[in-house]
């Protein structure tokens, strides 16, 4: 029973430590690309930067559903029978 209550509380970190560090880097690159992309066409920009906040934020939302279910994990944990 303890080992079981150990490793939830480990794969919970992973699952949000890994969704963050894939979420930053996903958040930077696209970033970086949003840039180079209105650096060559600054006719486009407002029409870039309308799809870069869209993307930013279906990455931040996937992170989120991690951080939920990984709270689900930590506090209504369906692997410990009582």
């Amino acid at each position: 029973m303890e080992n079981v209550l150990g490793f939830v509380a480990l794969a919970s970190g992973l699952i949000i430590g890994l969704g963050a560090v894939g979420a930053c880097i996903g958040i930077g690159i696209m970033g970086s690309k949003y840039l180079e992309a209105a650096a060559r066409q600054p006719e486009l920009m407002n029409e870039l930067q309308t799809k870069m906040f869209l993307l930013a934020g279906l990455i931040d939302a996937a992170f989120l559903i991690g951080v939920g279910i990984a709270m689900m994990f930590a506090f209504a944990n369906p692997f410990v029978l009582k």
